[in-house]
């Protein structure tokens, strides 16, 4: 059977998922193109790594709660393999949402609003609580990119400037996926001005005592507070945090991260105890997008006339019409929306390609 060559270009979770999705089908063949890899983890060009990974009550969208409820169910069935924990879940809100927080009811687990004599955090106005689930990147991601390779998909280590390069390597009657997060702002071709970073600075410790997922959200959203046990890894939590729009900065803040367990140690004392330990001090870049994610199909006409461009060897050819499937610009919910994006992005696929 002849199979369809797809390249996918960028290896986060969002690429990963797509590739996971799409290998259920053997009609394809593909083919997975990125500067930076899975078992990068502690590279610091892509956010994957860093993520928090679990579930947050980001949006009220209908499309993205889609997203989100495809998503939480597929990593609910998950639990069982020891790749992604069950996490009982605290969120506190300074603005006053808690009526708005019930349409996550249909998401989540056993959710529901904290009740009235529930002892809230300064200045905050109410909460809800429920269970939720918590996965780790270090083993998630690896695990990805080994499934995959199960499945016959290919990676390659390389930098790609733009359409041009990556349709050359999909070859006659290809299609490219872009899942390349930031990268989309400058993939040419491309040049998405909407995507922005967003910088996030966490601590991860170990510290046994912490064993629920407590979120404080307060009016000054750039200083979320929150603490997020690890799963496959007992012990092992993540502080944060920090939410800094149009911020490329990736080094890191001594007097941030002091702030950042100040805080975390208010919220839940149990931080305190002598039994903590820092283990790491992380900083990485939310892939942001004005207006949302951007999931869509995309005919485009290659080789490029841009003189930007590198002159490759299908530029002595005819132009010809590549579709793209577009799937970056995700924020902070990369991995809570993935396995619902990578399905609409599948499809999309499937119902552009040229029969």
């Amino acid at each position: 059977m002849s199979q369809k060559h797809v390249v996918i270009l960028g290896a986060g979770v969002i690429g990963l998922t797509i590739a996971h999705v799409l290998t259920e089908d053997a009609s394809f063949k593909v083919t997975i193109v990125a500067r930076d890899m899975p078992e990068d983890l502690t590279s610091q060009a892509f956010s994957s790594p860093w993520a928090a990974a679990d579930w947050s009550p980001l949006t009220t969208d209908d499309r993205l709660m889609s997203w989100e409820k495809h998503t939480f169910d597929k990593f609910w069935s998950m639990i069982q393999t020891g790749l992604v924990m069950k996490l009982p879940s605290r969120i506190y809100f300074a603005a006053d949402i808690v009526d708005k927080a019930s349409q996550w009811k249909d998401v989540v687990r056993d959710f529901r609003v904290l009740p009235s004599d529930h002892a809230l955090p300064p200045k905050a106005r109410g909460g809800v609580q429920f269970d939720s689930y918590s996965v780790n990147p270090e083993v998630y991601l690896p695990w990805l990119k080994s499934q995959l390779e199960s499945r016959g998909v290919s990676f390659v280590r390389r930098r790609v400037s733009g359409l041009d390069e990556a349709s050359e390597l999909a070859g006659e009657g290809g299609a490219i996926i872009n899942a390349t997060s930031l990268g989309a702002r400058s993939l040419l071709g491309v040049e998405d001005t909407k995507v922005y970073p967003i910088r996030g600075q966490v601590v991860l410790v170990h510290a046994p005592n912490v064993n629920e997922c407590v979120v404080n959200l307060p009016e000054d959203t750039t200083k979320v507070t929150y603490l997020i046990p690890r799963a496959s890894t007992p012990g092992m939590v993540l502080v944060g945090g920090t939410f800094q729009p149009n911020n490329w900065d990736t080094s890191l803040s001594i007097p941030t991260a002091r702030d950042i367990l100040a805080r975390a140690k208010e919220l839940v004392p149990a931080l305190a105890e002598p039994t903590t330990r820092i283990q790491a001090h992380n900083v990485g870049l939310r892939p942001g997008r004005e207006g949302g994610p951007r999931v869509e199909a995309q005919f485009v006409d290659l080789p490029s006339e841009d003189a930007l461009v590198p002159k490759l060897s299908l530029a002595s050819g005819k132009t010809r019409s590549v579709l793209v499937v577009h799937a970056y610009g995700f924020g902070p919910a990369g991995y809570q929306q993935s396995w619902g994006a990578a399905e609409e992005a599948v499809r999309l696929l499937k119902e552009n390609l040229p029969k």
